[in-house]
């Protein structure tokens, strides 16, 4: 198992590459949801009275990732409410607001708690977010290489309404956007300093952006959703552009995740280019446990080279574990568009990307993350390489 230790030694200009990860949130155990219920008041995403709750099974989770064997390892996500606001909410000029008479995201049949960004003034990424300590208390108890997933730049704009964003040298979206890419870059490198070499940012709105509701929502609004999808590629670019020379960048992609739903359907076909051959994005997560992620053909875009698509033939949806022989076909599938040695493989999504959690248990997430391995191994020779 390689260490962080062993991580800074490598060569300057070596990225370490795997074959296994998971994108990263794991279900809740009942000590860390029972802590949240009694120690959150309304509005609340966080407490610092849940720390002792959170690190105990922090611990745990770090060692059952380990004892499977994957090569990266996550905190869980166990001290967030949400995969998205808990870090936006942490930012300068950014506050995530609860408005309890009005409706959540809409998702497939339910709706998630009606949580709100509103940008108040320009933003930032601060020296103290409390996600640098996350990371840092994970660091501290892995011997695996740790790793850490916050919202990409689009989270900022995408899921804000245009009367939530008070600034008004915002309504030149391109001062805006530039602002987030900015403040991106600040959290890239802080990061960095933390320790850590694995980062990921889970820009699903790419994914979105190939379904003809969102894209009709996004033209309602003002724009052309084959515009977004560029500007939001190179606002990701200019965020990681400048990132030291041995850190991995990953990008996840997905369609909503919330106890089992999903939100959108439609192909990678609009944004494939982009995210491939507009970012240097080292390694992609990408949903594929279904007809709504589309064909596989866009991974013909995946440019020659060292980048490396983990998809996501692996559904946390659902607890039915998907046969070996099955992965391995799709693998060969997929090999007919891209290299297989460009592949690896991951789930779909993860496993609580709320603090519900999606309707599985923790015998079927263990299940599942062990498949992970499995596959990697069979087809691969190993998790790593």
């Amino acid at each position: 198992m390689t260490t962080e230790a062993s991580a800074e030694r490598r060569p300057e200009g070596t990225k370490r590459s795997v074959r296994a990860d998971h994108v990263g949130s794991l279900l809740r155990p009942d000590s860390v949801k029972q802590a949240r219920a009694t120690t959150l008041g309304p509005g609340e995403l966080s407490s610092a009275a849940l720390a002792d709750v959170e690190n105990a099974a922090i611990i745990d989770a770090v060692a059952m990732q380990q004892e499977i064997g994957l090569p990266l390892v996550t905190d869980g996500e166990f001290r967030r409410s949400f995969w998205h606001y808990d870090f936006l909410d942490g930012l300068s000029g950014l506050d995530v607001v609860e408005r309890p008479d009005e409706t959540g995201v809409q998702f497939s049949g339910t709706t998630i708690r009606p949580f709100f960004p509103t940008i108040t003034d320009r933003l930032d990424f601060p020296d103290d977010h409390p996600m640098l300590d996350h990371f840092r208390y994970l660091a501290s108890v892995a011997t695996a290489t740790p790793k850490i997933s916050i919202p990409g730049p689009s989270a900022c704009h995408f899921r804000t309404d245009p009367a939530d964003i008070a600034p008004a040298v915002y309504r030149d979206v391109e001062v805006l956007f530039a602002d987030i890419a900015a403040t991106y870059a600040k959290a890239v490198q802080a990061f960095y300093d933390a320790g850590c070499r694995h980062l990921q940012l889970d820009d699903i709105f790419f994914a979105y952006l190939g379904d003809e509701t969102q894209r009709a929502i996004k033209r309602e609004a003002g724009y052309d959703p084959d515009w977004l999808i560029t500007a939001y590629a190179d606002m990701l670019e200019q965020a990681i552009a400048n990132r030291p020379v041995d850190m991995t960048i990953a990008m996840h992609l997905c369609r909503g995740n919330f106890q089992s739903t999903w939100v959108a359907s439609g192909g990678y076909d609009p944004a494939a280019d982009a995210i491939f051959n507009r970012t240097s994005v080292d390694v992609y997560l990408m949903e594929y446990d279904t007809d709504r992620a589309g064909g596989l053909e866009p991974l013909g875009l995946l440019p020659k080279g060292n980048k490396r698509v983990l998809p996501g033939f692996i559904t946390t949806k659902t607890a039915e574990l998907e046969p070996l022989d099955e992965l391995k076909a799709r693998f060969e599938e997929a090999s007919r568009f891209v290299d297989l040695d460009q592949l690896g493989i991951a789930p779909q999504c993860g496993f609580a990307s709320t603090e519900e959690g999606n309707l599985i248990t923790a015998d079927d997430q263990r299940a599942k993350l062990e498949l992970v391995v499995a596959c990697a191994n069979d087809i691969w020779g190993g998790v790593e390489g």
